[in-house]
């Protein structure tokens, strides 16, 4: 263990708590419950709750580090803006590693923990879900792998399906229901295509095409000419990409237009955040291009507010470990001895997070409220906005 918060002790150093900042925590507490037992353990919600944090520091890793301490940061963010709940917040170094993440997760069961937020990565997700299941503890992970989740593992991480789902029912709402997908022969591509049929299988909109490539320039090049035949030939009107711009992205941006496959008359859209990086927005072949994000607005907030308060901008996925410590503080704010168990974590009405509404499923996955941004002049346009609660109770 190497650092602990008792969050009582600190909401007056962290100062005057934003008022959207608030409204979202509270928004996550709306709603009732059911009788419900079992799935997790017993708590008491009138005295300070440990909850253990993990995160990928101690390796060496400057990066690991960084993004460590970005998510131990937002945590305590998180912890100064929950009001009438009592933290006792342990964060534990992984190092990265689902041996060391396992270890440490016994570790900190044997403290106390009740629940465990982190680790990052799919195997040291899954190592941590199976280290603390005999004790009924569960897992709020920041994965957004899916082999990850489990009965006891809820993932917090951004996935693929939501992903798939909300670009291709769009797609399908403007008349370009007829969806071919390209993707990386990798394991993320693979994840992501999985993702894109099992959209298309639930009726989101027609994937009438389906072409990979290696995962290497070669490769692209390669593909390029079957791409667009595949396309022209099965009538193709949205090319969704799995594709980021740190991968391939660039490169199909540029030679697909120049073999025929022009984003005029084909719409472009892509399963990756390509404003991540902004220059990403400046790539040609991408203008008109659609992608989905979390609600930019209560981002940009989160930022400022992070930014205000350690004078820096926060990691990418720093967010989510706000959004992990709002859902704890709103099951305790519910009171009850079960208010950590499984059954309270995948209540319907979901919570409210820094990036907007989310919710998890009896599965360990999750869904999250996703914007449409259409790009246009090098910048991020917003066309289809992000809902800010789930409408009715069901999946």
């Amino acid at each position: 263990m190497l650092s602990k918060l008792t969050g009582k002790r600190h909401y007056g150093r962290r100062g005057v708590i934003g008022a959207i900042a608030a409204a979202m925590v509270l928004a996550g507490c709306e709603g009732g419950f059911g009788p419900i037992a079992g799935g997790g353990p017993s708590v008491d919600t009138n005295r300070p709750v440990t909850v253990a944090l993990l995160v990928p520091g101690g390796s060496g890793d400057q990066g690991r580090d960084v993004l460590a301490a970005s998510l131990e940061n937002a945590a305590r963010l998180a912890v100064a803006d929950v009001q009438g709940v009592q933290f006792d917040l342990r964060v534990y170094q992984t190092a990265g590693d689902a041996g060391r993440a396992a270890a440490v997760a016994q570790q900190a069961v044997g403290e106390g923990a009740k629940i465990i937020i982190g680790p990052l990565f799919a195997d040291a997700a899954r190592a941590v879900g199976a280290a603390v299941a005999p004790a009924g503890v569960n897992v709020l992970s920041f994965s957004n792998n899916p082999s990850a989740a489990s009965s006891n593992v809820f993932l917090l991480g951004p996935m693929f399906d939501n992903t798939a789902a909300r670009l291709m029912i769009y797609a399908a709402a403007q008349g370009k229901g007829r969806v071919m997908l390209v993707s990386e022969q990798s394991q993320a591509g693979e994840v992501a295509a999985a993702a894109v049929r099992q959209a298309a299988a639930r009726g989101a909109a027609d994937l009438v095409a389906v072409q990979s490539y290696p995962f290497s320039q070669q490769g692209v090049v390669q593909a390029v000419p079957q791409i667009t035949a595949q396309a022209r030939a099965n009538n193709a009107q949205t090319i969704l990409f799995t594709a980021g711009s740190e991968g391939a992205l660039p490169m199909l941006a540029e030679l697909l237009p120049q073999n025929g496959l022009s984003p005029q008359t084909f719409q472009y859209a892509g399963l990756t955040r390509w404003d991540i990086p902004a220059a990403t927005l400046q790539i040609t072949g991408l203008q008109g291009g659609w992608f989905a994000l979390p609600d930019p607005a209560l981002t940009r907030q989160f930022e400022a507010r992070y930014q205000g308060a350690y004078g820096a901008a926060p990691h990418p996925i720093a967010s989510l470990g706000y959004d992990a410590i709002s859902v704890v503080g709103t099951l305790l704010a519910q009171g009850g001895s079960d208010a950590l168990s499984a059954q309270r974590i995948t209540r319907a009405i979901g919570f409210g997070g820094v990036n907007g509404v989310f919710r998890f499923r009896a599965d360990g996955s999750n869904e999250r409220g996703l914007a449409i941004a259409e790009i246009r002049d090098g910048s991020s346009v917003v066309v289809s906005p992000a809902p800010r609660s789930f409408a009715g109770g069901g999946f």
